[in-house]
């Protein structure tokens, strides 16, 4: 297929959907968390270790994998990903038995997602034009959110019918089809971007530092997102905490957090299109002040029962993800053009770093406070809350650009 057949939205959709089929296995494991802690014996914080490596592994790669695309065709980088992502879940169903090779197998997934997510967005910013860059990275993000969301429900049908290494081996065909789409459909980028008029080598990030706009972005997408990784990594397990006590039928955790990453998809571009329209900072700062309300509560609130967690669960995940692509879209919206995937790499790093501490974060509280209880899970979701709050202040001091046609644009 052809470049001039396969331009704007139509490309758009092609790589969004090879998105989620690449990243559907991505969360199998804090999907069956509970069961793979009681199998293998692992504490808490293991448990976290082994959530986390994903983060970790994507926060080594990144820098690397993000940046060469200012040089190199992001399909080839895309490309590269997909296959230690295809990698990665093979491993893990047919060799994982513990913690080590758990980690290690979690890990080389992890550098996948590093090659895929932020490069699929740079793939998508070097051939869609400003006016559709802003709704690109909306549903960039939303694809995202809507794997994430079905990769719970996936892995708990999977692991029930198959068993848990079915699972994972089926994540792993998943990603082959998606490495296909994007091998046979996708164009690839003919001529090379403009170099940076300062000859700047290519991993010479500090430009990307200097650019207080870009950062400010970055800065608060790096605690976005380790409380992101916080929810998604232990929210099963919370529910299956809390259930222990329940009366009567109720929805199972999995089915819950599946609908919670729904939620999340859609909120993502709603945030995105109130950004653009009531202003982005506005949006950002009102999003993650309701984090800091609604999630400095769940953990004690939600605890007393199996119905209010849920409740709690859904609108926490609805604030969660509200700025999840205006960070992200006014990070690539600031950023110099001939620097963009430099900005997204350092944008993306940043924000995987507070993905790699959100998972550490909860099970080393939990397993501070004897274990899980209602006192561990409030002291726990509590801690993610003031991080929030801190990032709030920081944001609104920083005062980052809006972006061309967001309301209030300097």
């Amino acid at each position: 297929m052809s470049t001039r057949k396969l331009t704007g939205a139509r490309l758009v959709a092609v790589v969004c959907a090879a998105q989620v089929l690449v990243q559907i296995g991505a969360f199998f494991w804090p999907a069956l968390l509970p069961g793979m802690m009681a199998r293998w014996a692992l504490t808490n914080s293991e448990a976290g270790w082994i959530t986390a490596i994903f983060y970790g592994a994507y926060l080594a790669a990144v820098p690397v994998l993000v940046t060469l695309t200012d040089r190199v065709d992001a399909k080839r980088v895309y490309l590269f990903g997909v296959g230690c992502t295809v990698i990665g879940h093979l491993l893990f169903g047919l060799y994982a038995d513990g913690f080590w090779s758990a980690m290690i197998t979690r890990a080389l997934t992890g550098m996948g997602w590093a090659g895929t997510y932020m490069t699929g967005l740079k793939l998508l910013a070097d051939q869609v034009d400003a006016k559709l860059m802003s709704r690109a990275v909306t549903g960039h993000a939303a694809s995202i959110g809507i794997s994430g969301a079905l990769s719970f429900s996936c892995a708990d049908l999977l692991a029930h019918f198959y068993g848990w290494q079915a699972a994972f081996l089926v994540a792993a065909l998943s990603a082959t089809a998606a490495w296909l789409v994007v091998a046979l459909a996708v164009p690839g980028r003919k001529s090379p971007k403009a170099r940076p008029a300062d000859g700047a080598a290519l991993f010479d990030f500090r430009p990307v530092f200097r650019n207080r706009s870009a950062m400010a972005y970055a800065l608060a997408y790096c605690v976005h997102t380790l409380e992101m990784s916080a929810l998604r990594g232990w929210a099963v397990a919370f529910l299956a905490f809390v259930a222990i006590g329940a009366q009567g039928p109720q929805l199972s955790p999995a089915v819950v957090v599946t609908a919670l990453g729904l939620v999340g998809a859609v909120a993502s571009v709603i945030g995105n299109e109130a950004a653009i329209r009531f202003g982005r900072r506005r949006l950002i700062g009102c999003a993650m002040a309701a984090c800091v309300i609604v999630g400095g509560s769940i953990g004690y609130a939600g605890a007393t029962s199996y119905p209010v967690a849920v409740a709690l669960l859904m609108v926490y995940g609805f604030f969660v993800w509200l700025d999840s692509s205006s960070l992200t879209a006014g990070a690539a919206g600031t950023a110099e053009p001939a620097r963009r995937g430099a900005t997204l790499a350092v944008h993306s790093m940043l924000g995987y770093t507070g993905g790699f501490v959100g998972p550490l974060i909860i099970g080393f509280i939990l397993d501070l406070a004897g274990g899980m209880s209602r006192l561990a899970w409030g002291a726990a979701f509590l801690a993610v809350a003031v991080l929030v709050l801190l990032e709030l202040a920081v944001f609104w001091l920083m005062r980052p650009r809006e972006l061309a046609g967001d309301r209030g644009e300097s």
